[in-house]
């Protein structure tokens, strides 16, 4: 099992969209049972709220399934359950370098693609297109490179 964590700051808006689509890549791969796939935040303002309704109304429009979320912060303990933390900003990463005091786990989503830079945060920029575009291409990206390195 490939244990996966995408990690934004409030765990309503990036993360989530995120995860529900890398599920979705996954299931239409037939890798489902093969993939734990799940999301965090880095601070706890938004803890056991739902997802933004930007992401979700964006969700809707590519036909993504979701299912009811309840944001999550981010534990030290949750280093041992996955194989990759994948932040979505450089302040995501830093957040979790500091918090599980290595980096071997952690990762940028558009690092692992030919534009690395930082998704920016839908919450203040309110283009939840642009943010599905980049969490899109870097969700193809990461499957590819996973898939690369367990074949």
């Amino acid at each position: 099992m490939i244990r996966v964590c995408f990690v934004c700051l409030g765990n309503i808006c990036r993360s989530p969209m995120a995860e529900f689509i890398f599920k979705d890549l996954v299931k239409k791969e037939g890798l489902e049972n093969e993939f734990l796939v799940e999301s965090r935040g880095t601070c706890d303002d938004e803890i056991g709220n739902d997802i933004h309704p930007g992401t979700k109304s964006i969700l809707d429009k590519h036909n993504i399934p979701y299912t009811r979320h309840y944001a999550t912060r981010l534990l030290k303990s949750d280093y041992e359950k996955f194989d990759y933390f994948i932040g979505m900003d450089n302040y995501n990463v830093l957040s979790m370098k500091k918090l599980f005091g290595t980096d071997k786990k952690v990762y940028k989503l558009l690092d692992f693609t030919k534009h690395s830079k930082e998704i920016d945060d839908p919450w203040y920029t309110h283009n939840f297109t642009i943010t599905y575009e980049e969490v899109d291409k870097g969700c193809r990206a990461l499957l590819k490179y996973i898939e690369s390195k367990y074949k």
